[in-house]
């Protein structure tokens, strides 16, 4: 009984002691910890690190990774002014010409006039009303070349935005239905596309002194005949609408980002007034 009691007495020194063990047992750890980090803290170097300047190169070099391409950003805007020329070319003929059917193609990259509007079947003679239409257009047209072309007359002033696309070619283009031989309805529609760029020289010969970047006229003809239909020439209405005259714009389509520099160089030297090639 006594060896008892006197176990009993020395339970709480025991547990005591046990706890004393286990805290020195933690901070040991904690200390072993604390020495590795620091370790570790010493293995660390300096070329794991950026500098400040090669930081900011590379956010600079991401940054221009991130703007439009020089080449996609100019055919995207090339796209752009194609469709607001023409626009601009219609609403201004309708002004003249209210009740003229004058549509811009499904492709937006066309002047779509009837064929039976301008000529009478089988001719490609103009008529005095036609025929003033087409002295129009060759009007409105020269005036909106000049901010899309180089040349003499070129310029870049407050009318012409700033747009730094150029057309590569202005194409009036003619069409027949599939009525008559193959042959003849070919001579048939080159016959009025050439009909049409004479009536538009005649009016004012300065349309021709439109260039593109390779020092060309922009203005051009051809002649189709029936190989390129719009409607069934099953139909009085499809062959109606075959018989048609478009007038095509084609921008200039640079292959590289220097040609595109190369755009910009020359609409550059321009001045409001006009400056030669």
């Amino acid at each position: 009984m006594r060896h008892q009691l006197l176990n009993r007495a020395h339970a709480p020194e025991d547990e005591e002691s046990v706890f004393v063990t286990m805290t020195d047992l933690t901070i040991s750890f904690l200390l072993i910890i604390m020495i590795m980090l620091a370790f570790f803290a010493t293995q660390l170097r300096t070329e794991d690190s950026v500098s400040r300047e090669k930081y900011d190169r590379l956010v600079a070099e991401l940054a221009q990774l991130q703007q439009a391409n020089p080449l996609e950003a100019y055919l995207s805007e090339a796209i752009e002014q194609r469709r607001e020329i023409l626009f601009e070319l219609r609403d201004r003929l309708k002004l003249e010409f209210p009740d003229l059917e004058v549509v811009i193609s499904p492709e937006q990259d066309a002047l779509r006039f009837q064929g039976e509007g301008l000529f009478a079947s089988g001719s490609s003679q103009l008529e005095r009303r036609p025929r003033e239409i087409v002295e129009a257009m060759g009007r409105l047209l020269d005036d909106i070349l000049v901010c899309f072309t180089l040349g003499v007359r070129a310029v870049r002033g407050p009318d012409c935005g700033s747009g730094q696309a150029l057309i590569e070619a202005v194409q009036i283009e003619g069409h027949t239905d599939s009525d008559g031989p193959d042959l003849n309805n070919l001579h048939l529609s080159t016959a009025r596309a050439n009909t049409t760029l004479e009536v538009m020289w005649n009016d004012d010969r300065s349309i021709l002194q439109h260039l593109n970047l390779r020092g060309q006229p922009v203005m051009s003809v051809s002649g189709y005949g029936e190989m390129r239909p719009i409607m069934s020439n099953e139909t009085v209405e499809g062959k109606a609408a075959n018989r048609r005259i478009d007038l095509r714009i084609i921008m200039y389509a640079p292959s590289t980002i220097e040609e595109v520099r190369e755009v910009t160089r020359r609409l550059e030297r321009l001045t409001p007034t006009g400056d030669g090639l």
